[in-house]
């Protein structure tokens, strides 16, 4: 049927027929043939607004012209007359002629297509749901879809089609409602360009409508392992207004030989692809095995790029195959002919051989007596786990040797060879060349990882250079990250509760856990509240099964104050300690009869305590005094008993000694009293312009008297402390003779101090404990007896050669 109307409005028709809404649609249809009858007079604006708001639909113009008809009609049907009809319009201010000519079209419009067959309900609904809703104005956008518009966000306007800007004509029901996107009947230039007759649409009502008139532009394809294919953002428009911004779609059905390329980069060979084939398994472990040597070798040439793997996959799958389903169809018949189609070899993946990776140079664990450690490696500059990382259970934290760990591992002991050569002073470094060399020639020489590898190579070096080689050589040499082994420690669980480069600092944190979570892997072992040796014998170490390997425990005597009890440590050194600390509580349990009658102060040590008070507390004092006696007596230097027998043999040798060192021990407190009272008369009594000196002087004397020095002082030193007093005294009596000479020597001792106490906090940082470095501190005391007060004479020759030699020795 040819309609008589304009084609846009003619497609409105032809659409709401396909959606079912012919009926309301044709009444949209005529009004849009003919002038709108709603009246807005400019001196009855307000009014008009008010009347016609019985026909307004906040959602759609369109359905206010409805609600109109549907006004007109009910006129009709009342049979009034033609005066009232016109008054009853003009009261609501709509135009009688121009209802009469709408009515007019309808009828012309109704009977056309009656006459071309067409058959609907005449009937309007009731109401209009969101499905009536939607069918009506996807029928008008079929006609009018230049006329749609969207929310600007600069201003209140919207954004139309081919980049024309409008707003909603003020009598529109959607003024006040701020939709996003809207559709008018007409776009009027007025003040400004205005859109008439508007409704809330949707833009995928829009898209559908439109066909392909809408405009796809697809970006950003990616594998997606959910949905296995490659999928691409689609982005929609029309007519320059984007309907979809970002919308997921099948990127394989746009464009196949893209997505094929996606799909062998992102989800072949990353090994991201849920396959059932075995192939993938074998080429992930295959690569990550070339990667492994990567990190060993510290080089990123050894394994291909992902050009020539893309490459590989490629050559084999058909145009076709770009998603997981298209693959697997594929797979399963080619693997059918060739079951190895899809295996990568090592000669694939291996640009070179890579011959210098061995398991003997970088080996996959490190063996702690019969524990296997894992050792992983990453080359990774920067990164905290960079370099060598060894993974230790937290039992067996306090048992990796220091020493064993600066050797890294064979592969990479080479480049921190290297690095200490050349952080070596600049005189010494030009004999060391050619650096290479050098390092081939002390790996060749050295015998084992026993001494930590910075102190076997400055061996080697003063053997091969004939020079004096100091420890500070290296002092402000930074090894970088990797080459230190970086230690992670793990719980039971294999939860990592700490890691690090410095084992002191792991130590520090985690020892005290360390030992107990030792302990507890020989449950049954332990006993508690023992007061006599019924512990049968005590042997020096014991094998633990642990996790199904054998680890070597140490069991101790633990002092608990007033008891002893029997634990597995987890080294010999904290074993030694703690037993001697166990058998001087047990020879004290043993003897408390014949060591009761010291506990009570005497006249003697009162008379030593006034002349301490102002150093030391009297309670503190006396009790100092009698554990170094007690212990003294107890042990002396009798090697540690390790049977019931022995440990008989001891307190009965404690009984007999107990007696005499105990009035020794007072009889020394009081000589030291009296000369440390002594000092300090002679260092209030010191001449003015002799500040530094009294300073030094008090320094050294509170460095041999001071609370608890009684038990901390070597028993052999103890009756020393007045000689070294007194040798003070003696400085500062012959200051005035001499004071350049006193300044000179004071500066040459002082230097050799502070490396001592530099020296002392590293230890004790580390843990560690070195008798020999005790014993330096002991020459310098009689050092300075040499220097200021030669006259008190010391027990062997000393000099600043001799402290030098000793210092030596002390630093191999």
């Amino acid at each position: 049927a040819r309609l008589p109307l304009d084609p846009r409005i003619g497609r409105i028709v032809l659409a709401a027929r396909e959606r079912g809404c012919l009926a309301e649609a044709l009444v949209i249809a005529s009004a849009l043939a003919v002038p709108d009858p709603r009246e807005r007079p400019l001196d009855r604006q307000q009014a008009a607004d008010q009347a016609h708001l019985r026909f307004r639909d906040e959602r759609s113009d369109f359905l206010s012209l409805v609600a109109l008809w549907e006004f007109f009609a009910d006129l009709g049907a009342r049979k009034l007359g033609r005066r009232r009809v016109v008054d009853a319009c003009r009261a609501q201010y709509v135009s009688f002629l121009r209802l009469i000519e709408w009515r007019d079209v309808h009828r012309q419009l109704v009977a056309t297509l009656e006459e071309a067959g067409w058959t609907w309900n005449p009937a309007l609904p009731a109401a209009f749901d969101a499905t009536r809703y939607a069918a009506l104005h996807q029928a008008i956008l079929a006609g009018l879809l230049g006329n749609v518009g969207v929310k600007a966000d600069a201003d209140e306007g919207y954004q139309g089609a081919r980049g024309i800007r409008f707003h909603l004509h003020p009598g529109s029901g959607l003024v006040r409602k701020r939709v996003k996107w809207v559709l008018a009947a007409e776009l009027t230039e007025t003040t400004r360009l205005f859109a008439r007759c508007a409704a809330t649409i949707e833009p995928e009502w829009i898209e559908a409508v439109a066909g392909e008139r809408v405009s796809r532009e697809h970006f950003e394809p990616h594998w997606e392992d959910k949905r296995g294919e490659v999928v691409a953002s689609e982005r929609v428009s029309l007519y320059g207004l984007t309907l979809v911004a970002r919308r997921p779609v099948s990127y394989g059905r746009i464009d196949p030989a893209a997505a094929r390329e996606v799909f062998i980069r992102e989800a072949l060979v990353p090994g991201a692809l849920r396959t059932r084939g075995a192939f993938l398994a074998h080429n992930r472990a295959l690569v990550a095995d070339v990667q492994e040597l990567e990190h060993k070798a510290r080089r990123q040439d050894v394994l291909v790029d992902e050009e020539t793997i893309a490459a590989f996959y490629a050559a084999r799958l058909p145009p076709d195959v770009h998603s997981l389903a298209t693959f697997e169809r594929w797979r399963e018949t080619a693997e059918r002919a060739a079951p190895r189609v899809l295996y990568l070899t090592r000669d694939d993946l291996m640009r070179h051989g890579a011959t210098a990776v061995t398991a003997e140079l970088f080996p996959e664990t490190w063996h702690l007596g019969g524990v296997a450690l894992p050792l992983k490696y990453r080359f990774a500059p920067g990164h905290p786990l960079d370099g060598l990382t060894l993974t230790v259970p937290l039992e067996l934290l306090n048992q990796l040797p220091e020493a064993r760990l600066s050797w890294l591992v064979p592969g990479m002991v080479r480049d921190k060879v290297t690095h200490l050569l050349k952080a070596l002073p600049k005189a010494l470094r030009q004999r060391v060349i050619p650096v290479p060399e050098t390092v081939t020639a002390f790996l060749d020489a050295a015998t084992g990882d026993e001494v930590a590898l910075a102190d076997a190579l400055r061996g080697f070096l003063e053997a091969r250079l004939g020079t004096r080689i100091e420890p500070e050589a290296w002092r402000d040499a930074e090894l970088p990250a990797h080459l230190m082994v970086n230690v992670a420690v793990v719980d039971g669980a294999g939860k990592e509760l700490a890691s690090g480069r410095d084992l002191a600092a792991l130590r520090a944190r985690l020892g005290e856990a360390a030992a107990l979570s030792f302990a507890s892997t020989a449950p049954g072992f332990e006993r508690k509240g023992l007061v006599r040796w019924d512990v049968g014998d005590l042997p020096a170490s014991i094998a633990v099964v642990r996790n199904g390997a054998r680890v070597m425990g140490y069991p101790a005597l633990v002092d608990e104050g007033t008891s002893v009890a029997l634990a597995l440590l987890d080294t010999a050194e904290a074993a030694q300690a703690s037993t001697r600390a166990g058998v001087v509580r047990l020879v004290g349990l043993a003897l408390r009869d014949a060591a009761a009658r010291y506990a009570k102060p005497g006249p003697a040590f009162n008379d030593a305590a006034l002349k301490l008070k102002a150093t030391i507390a009297t309670d503190r004092l006396h009790a100092d005094v009698l554990a170094a006696a007690s212990t003294r007596a107890y042990l002396a230097d009798d090697a540690l008993p390790r049977a019931e027998r022995e440990f008989a043999e001891l307190v009965q040798r404690a009984r007999a000694r107990l007696p005499a060192v105990m009035e020794g021990a007072f009889r020394l407190l009081a000589t030291i009293a009296e000369r440390h009272q002594a000092l300090g008369q002679r260092l209030a009594a010191a001449p003015k312009g002799s500040a530094r000196l009294t300073t030094e002087v008090r320094a050294v004397r509170d460095a041999l008297v001071y609370p608890g020095f009684f038990s901390v002082t070597p028993w052999s030193q103890l009756a020393e402390i007045p000689r070294y007093l007194t040798a003070l005294d003696r400085r500062i009596v012959k200051y005035s003779e001499r004071p350049d000479r006193d300044a000179h020597h004071a500066e040459q001792v002082a230097q050799w101090w502070r490396r001592y106490v530099e020296r002392r906090d590293a230890d004790r940082s580390a843990g560690r404990s070195d008798p020999r470095l005790e014993a330096f501190r002991w020459l310098l005391e009689e050092l300075r007896v040499s220097l200021f007060a030669q006259e008190l004479k010391t027990p062997f020759p000393v000099s600043f050669k001799r402290v030098e030699r000793a210092w030596a020795d002390l630093s191999r």
